[in-house]
């Protein structure tokens, strides 16, 4: 996994082209995982405080913004000023400020209180963290006690004849399609890559359980092509 820097610096190149890109590397169909995450996430009858951690150009805190609570309030948080720009225009055009706000950081050193958190949030964006458990103990302990985590994040089917597929996809078009698009074609081996290396779910559900996480879950969504997990901060 790369350091920090590197990943922040890669970012950073990539942040004006990322919307479409990451479009593509999901074959347009990131929106409606977003959609279905929602339903862990949201409670439209009481307002929360939401930490959407990677939160890149802000799609998914936008999305969330839409369908809380209007006494809800959505932090953003990603260690890209580049892709915080981006977010910062998105949000100022939906006329969502006072709902939305972000800032640069490390998701393994919040400066958050204990429990300062009713929902944490990272979407496409863990399998890119250099210290993985050690951020899911940092955002276990700003969620409050009954507090949930929702992560998604691309996989690769386990279906043979879909991985076969996905392979040829992501190992070659994307990076192909990316370069010419942004100019970091790089970028764009690293990021099919970093899909492939991530743990598979039942590795990837025991180490949430071994953070901390309570009532941790897990649901495929279209053949494998992306994972949702859901853990919990057990109550005092």
């Amino acid at each position: 996994m790369p350091a920090k820097d590197k990943i922040q610096q890669m970012f950073d190149g990539i942040a004006p082209d990322y919307d479409r890109l990451n479009h593509l590397m999901s074959l347009g169909v990131d929106r409606i995982w977003r959609r279905r995450a929602l339903r862990e996430i949201v409670t439209p009858e009481r307002p929360q405080q939401i930490l959407d951690i990677a939160c890149g150009t802000g799609d998914f805190s936008l999305e969330i913004a839409r369908r809380m609570h209007p006494d809800s309030r959505i932090t953003g948080l990603d260690l890209s000023e580049g892709m915080l720009a981006v977010m910062r225009d998105k949000v100022a055009k939906a006329g969502l400020e006072e709902r939305i706000s972000c800032e640069q950081g490390d998701s393994e050193a919040m400066r958050w209180e204990d429990g300062s958190f009713d929902r944490a949030t990272i979407a496409f964006g863990i399998r890119n963290f250099e210290h993985r458990e050690a951020a899911l103990t940092e955002i276990l302990r700003v969620l409050r006690p009954g507090g949930r985590l929702v992560i998604l994040e691309l996989s690769v089917p386990e279906n043979k004849f879909l991985r076969s597929c996905y392979n040829l996809y992501f190992q070659h078009f994307v990076p192909w399609i990316g370069g010419r698009i942004s100019g970091d074609k790089a970028a764009y081996r690293y990021l099919p890559a970093s899909v492939q290396q991530f743990p598979g779910r039942r590795e990837w559900t025991a180490t949430m359980v071994r953070c901390g996480y309570t009532q941790v879950r897990h649901k495929a969504f279209t053949f494998g092509l992306c994972r949702m997990y859901v853990g919990e901060k057990k109550t005092a």
